[in-house]
């Protein structure tokens, strides 16, 4: 008869749990120029939205993952065009890096935002409270 009595408690508790949603950002730190790490990222963060509309997701992109932010290179434009359609989606690329290559913000995919410094970027979130994500295979 106990257990009858507090199972209704239990089940009460673990509901009530579940009902205090948690700021749920994550800050994806992309590094790497290989093409599945590329793609994982960009399914992650899809996946991640599509299970809790809530989230910020903010990937950064640096080194590298240079090409994965790049209209004429990106082997995910049609994914991240999608994904930055969705609220509380980012993608970020190094200002340093774009430098280092000799390229321009012309270049990006339209909504990608360009950040003076891709690891500063990926600190700052981490201060702020986000969860860190390195993307790699």
């Amino acid at each position: 008869m106990k257990n009858l009595l507090l199972l209704p408690v239990l089940l009460f508790f673990n509901y009530y749990g579940h009902a205090q949603v948690k700021d749920y950002r994550v800050v994806f730190d992309m590094s790497s120029r290989d093409s599945i790490s590329q793609q994982a990222v960009v399914r992650e963060v899809d996946i991640i939205k599509n299970s809790s509309p809530e989230s910020k997701l903010e990937v950064v992109i640096y080194g590298q993952a240079i090409n994965l932010a790049i209209k004429e290179r990106s082997s995910q434009a049609v994914a991240i065009q999608k994904l930055l359609e969705i609220k509380d989606v980012s993608f970020k690329v190094c200002a340093i890096t774009m430098k280092r290559n000799n390229l321009d913000k012309s270049q990006l995919l339209p909504g990608i935002e360009m950040v003076p410094d891709g690891i500063y970027e990926i600190i700052s979130k981490q201060r702020e409270g986000w969860g860190y994500i390195k993307v790699a295979h």
